[in-house]
């Protein structure tokens, strides 16, 4: 595997993956003020559990069958400044992340209205549910069922299915205008502040009905919808009695007295981005072929939600061999996208040695 010796992480190289950074973990720990003032107020306060290792919540079952494809809010777009405000505070505030990569992720976030669309009125913000796949590898006449999470393969519900449920289906309106907005805004705070989902323990979205097992968009409107959902900012009452996920995750980015991630040590800043590893990320750390579910498959809200999984495809010996060499011919991409539904920012001449490095340290090539 590629590790470096001194330990000082190599500058990443930003890939071109917007359509993964719309849902990316990282933009989940730009967390705003007020989350993090709640979630600080409960781990001091241990709301009357004992001190040392907190006790974890028990949950009443889903059944699968009854999980929503979809759920939404909306809210009126002269909330957007006060939303700026909220997202700016965090940005700059002293203990959020200065790596280069993250930087890069969240520049261009904001709450602002496109300059051919100053008459939206109104934001739609919507949670697809979105279930963690598997892949095989095969390699030597061995089979590797590796882990691909839900923003890294291409689902049906998407965005542009997504846009047209919201005209069809949520305006009901013709003639209304809408514009997919999921690339430029926060859509965690979005969806925190539009009554959507809370803030978890692990800084991710939770989502009734789909725990944090959800892909988020957002489209402007320039359709007025009765009601306003606006919300306060609160974290999940699971959380106020559990760290588990703290305690899970092997690079410990989820301090126990504080509520902000760090982000400078979780897997997913690393496996997304070129370059070799910090010596400190050990082999047996990685589990998934990008990104890192360990904080969200064991939580109990997730319970139901993580066992519904599926299968996307069977990589043969000889694309396994191109992806370990990195030769990121046409033929190979095309399966790639074709067999597992990897988006082209996945599988692309761009990423495929990022695939190569993830992927030989999960089989250890």
């Amino acid at each position: 595997m590629d590790r470096q010796e001194d330990g000082h992480p190599v500058p990443a190289t930003p890939l071109s993956r917007r359509e993964l950074l719309k849902r990316a973990f990282a933009a989940a720990v730009v967390l705003p003020p007020a989350v993090c003032e709640a979630g600080q107020a409960a781990l001091q306060q241990g709301f009357g559990v004992p001190q040392g290792r907190r006790r974890r919540p028990s949950f009443q079952r889903v059944d699968p069958s009854q999980i929503p494809p979809y759920v939404y809010r909306t809210l009126p777009v002269s909330h957007f400044p006060a939303l700026q405000q909220e997202f700016q505070r965090a940005v700059t505030s002293a203990g959020l992340s200065r790596h280069q990569a993250f930087r890069e992720d969240i520049a261009n976030l904001s709450f602002t209205l496109p300059g051919d669309f100053q008459s939206a009125r109104s934001v739609v913000v919507v949670a697809a549910f979105a279930k963690t796949m598997y892949a095989t590898f095969r390699q030597n006449g061995q089979a590797y069922r590796i882990m691909v999470p839900p923003q890294y393969y291409n689902d049906a519900l998407d965005a542009a299915s997504l846009r047209s449920i919201v005209q069809k289906d949520i305006i009901k309106e013709p003639g209304r205008r809408v514009v997919d907005v999921t690339e430029r805004v926060p859509l965690k705070l979005l969806a925190a502040r539009s009554g959507l989902g809370r803030y978890g323990r692990n800084n991710l979205i939770f989502v009734d009905g789909m725990g944090s097992f959800n892909l988020l968009y957002a489209y402007l409107t320039d359709q007025v919808f009765p009601g306003n959902t606006w919300t306060e900012l609160t974290i999940l009452d699971a959380c106020r009695r559990c760290d588990h996920c703290d305690r899970i995750c092997p690079t410990y980015c989820i301090p126990r007295n504080t509520f902000v991630i760090d982000i400078d040590k979780c897997i997913t800043l690393h496996n997304e981005h070129a370059g070799v590893f910090p010596n400190w990320i050990l082999p047996s750390m990685h589990h998934a072929l990008m990104g890192c579910m360990r904080c969200q498959v064991p939580c109990r809200v997730n319970d139901s939600f993580s066992e519904v999984t599926g299968d996307l495809g069977e990589v043969s010996e000889e694309d396994t061999r191109k992806i370990l060499q990195g030769n990121a011919d046409d033929a190979l991409l095309t399966s790639l996208q074709q067999k597992l539904r990897l988006p082209s920012t996945v599988a692309s001449r761009a990423t495929v040695p990022v695939l190569a490095r993830n992927l030989r340290a999960l089989i250890r090539a």
